[in-house]
């Protein structure tokens, strides 16, 4: 199991821009994929955004173009910066080891989005 740490999310205006940071203990995250996934009440948790071991990339529809998923291997830490955000990108945001969170997930951050 990979424990997960998320941090920065918040409270921003729409148009402004967070960066979410995860990081992993247990594993190193280069060697695991990684994803970015979001739940809102009641629904299904959706994937936003992950990395291969490779480091290839793979976005949600709702997101390409705004996010952007990173890995710094040397912190093992991956990162979810986020563009020109809008209201419907409100919600809690999980970080994931693995795929579908096989290996781990974290306890969620909250963004909020304002318009």
């Amino acid at each position: 199991q990979v424990q997960l740490v998320e941090s920065g999310g918040g409270l921003v205006q729409a148009g402004e821009s967070l960066r979410l940071s995860c990081a992993a203990s247990g594993r190193r995250v280069r060697v695991i994929p990684m994803g970015w996934y979001r739940q809102l009440p009641g629904e299904q948790r959706e994937l936003v955004a992950s990395i291969t071991t490779g480091g290839n990339t793979n976005y949600a529809d709702s997101v390409k173009g705004r996010f952007s998923i990173s890995r710094d291997n040397a912190k093992n830490t991956v990162y979810l910066q986020m563009n020109s955000l809008k209201p419907d990108d409100t919600a809690v945001y999980y970080c994931a080891a693995g795929p579908s969170g096989s290996f781990g997930w974290g306890q969620g951050t909250q963004v909020t989005v304002s318009s």
